[in-house]
């Protein structure tokens, strides 16, 4: 028997049928809850850069998409406003990414989310924090 799915997923859902972007990438979700998400996707040869490695702009979008689904489970329409991404290990074609989205504190206006992204051997690869305002619109699900 199927689980009924929650407000959270319903949001996430929502987001992912525009989210041309994070479906390019072949983003699975693996879990999510109010605050939190886990998502995981493997890097392609399309995503590399000169030097045979993902190109930064991935594991920051990949993050970003993590971000956006964390910020946006509270119910509250949320948009990034600050972003920042350290990159700790080259990531090759083959490694599967995990990121993991987790609330660091939020208030009626802001949220602030810390991003961990991980390889296949629990490596971590990228470190990524963001900043959200969030609008007085309420997600319809």
């Amino acid at each position: 028997m199927k689980e009924a799915k929650t407000k959270v997923n319903r949001i996430i859902d929502k987001m992912m049928v525009k989210d041309s972007f994070s479906q390019w990438l072949g983003i699975e979700r693996i879990k999510e809850s109010e605050g939190y998400c886990k998502i995981k996707m493997e890097l392609r040869e399309e995503m590399t850069n000169g030097f045979d490695v993902a190109h930064g702009g991935i594991t920051f979008s990949f993050a970003d998409s993590a971000f956006a689904f964390a910020s946006n489970s509270h119910g509250k329409k949320a948009v990034s406003v600050e972003t920042s991404i350290s990159h700790t290990r080259p990531v090759f074609v083959g490694d599967v990414l995990i990121a993991e989205a987790t609330l660091l504190n939020l208030s009626k206006n802001l949220g602030i989310y810390n991003v961990k992204i991980s390889n296949q051997n629990e490596k971590t690869v990228a470190l990524f924090k963001g900043t959200v305002f969030r609008k007085n619109e309420e997600w319809e699900v």
